[in-house]
């Protein structure tokens, strides 16, 4: 400790002048915290550390010191406060409690055939949506936080009288998940900037007028390796082929085998924890779309069916681990996972792809 004058010790009930200045404090670089004795400090010291972990909470910083991240990707908090919706805006039955009453209710249930009226709805969601990520996408540049997308996709959701689905699903904290470079989805924005060679999902979804709209892409972020946008580019691929099957009367189980048959023609893998869903008034519900062959999904397609398709398509290996967070699902071996996605309706001679 250095000697200090004209300063009054801090502990509660001692103004004897302060001579001691904490060391942490200053290696902290934290100003005002003087003591008149080694005793006082000693004393005070329960209370004072407090001081110590509010600043470092307060500096960006990684919040898993001791988990073993897989790739070089960590998280950087703090996060932001959560964002706030108007009073205005229709709210999902999750967005106070992140529980998802209604959709907890329907498992087991049919998958649910739509109606005129529910499909409009579900056109005028899916066109919101739509707008959203694209103004999100138009944000990535090298620099950027992926926290400062989430405002933005925040901000132009609310602008169109939309929810932002995420938000509070079951307690998720922010607006849209950012999943970069080895993260296969549900990624938390955070205040790590996007670097160049970097790739980005966002997976956006909004609700509005009473029913989700669902859809997610992959960017590159500047100049990015050739594997990088093999990688992308492949992912893009599988949903396509998936999309061009999509008619009346074939099985949810079939889309798996030709986006894998895809994948690994290019030399990559398909994760398979993660799926695609039914999609309506609920954010997820019947049925549930595996990517992978030989899976053994229930149900078939019938004109009112309204799901996605959402391959996560990975370098190495397509296993996956969860970080401490308990949302960021990355791969275990550290290496690269890209997705795309879209909603879309099943009519009576083919597909309406509503995103």
């Amino acid at each position: 400790m250095s000697d200090i004058s004209n300063k009054v010790c801090q502990s509660p009930g001692c103004d004897k002048p302060a001579k001691l200045q904490c060391p942490t404090c200053i290696k902290l670089k934290i100003e005002g915290s003087f003591f008149c004795s080694q005793e006082c400090f000693k004393n005070n010291w329960a209370k004072h550390k407090a001081v110590h972990k509010a600043k470092i909470e307060s500096e960006p910083h990684d919040p898993f010191p001791n988990y073993r991240y897989t790739g070089d990707l960590k998280a950087v908090y703090p996060l932001s406060p959560q964002r706030e919706v108007p009073k205005s805006i229709e709210r999902p039955d999750y967005a106070v409690t992140g529980i998802p009453i209604s959709e907890q209710k329907t498992r087991g249930s049919a998958i649910k055939v739509l109606d005129k009226d529910e499909i409009e709805g579900m056109r005028k969601v899916c066109k919101i949506a739509r707008e959203v990520l694209d103004i999100g996408a138009a944000a990535i540049r090298p620099g950027i936080t992926t926290d400062e997308i989430d405002r933005i996709i925040h901000e132009a959701t609310i602008e169109r009288g939309a929810y932002p689905s995420p938000l509070n699903y079951y307690n998720f904290p922010k607006s849209v998940c950012t999943s970069v470079n080895e993260v296969i989805c549900h990624g938390i924005p955070d205040k790590r900037p996007l670097k160049e060679g970097d790739i980005v999902n966002l997976d956006v979804t909004c609700y509005y007028g009473g029913f989700h709209g669902d859809l997610n892409e992959t960017y590159l972020v500047g100049k990015v390796d050739e594997q990088g946008q093999k990688l992308v580019q492949t992912a893009r691929e599988c949903l396509e082929k998936a999309i061009a099957m999509v008619k009346p009367g074939i099985r949810y189980r079939d889309f798996g085998k030709v986006i894998e048959e895809h994948a690994k023609k290019n030399g990559f893998s398909v994760v398979r924890t993660f799926c695609g869903h039914g999609i309506n008034q609920l954010f997820h519900c019947a049925p549930n779309v595996p990517h992978y062959a030989n899976n053994k999904a229930i149900g078939i397609l019938k004109p009112g069916h309204v799901f996605t398709i959402e391959p996560m398509i990975c370098e190495g290996t397509w296993r996956d681990e969860i970080w401490p967070d308990n949302w960021t699902a990355v791969t275990v071996d550290g290496k690269r996972s890209a997705q795309f996605e879209h909603t879309m309706l099943v009519t009576e001679t083919g597909v309406e792809v509503l995103t």
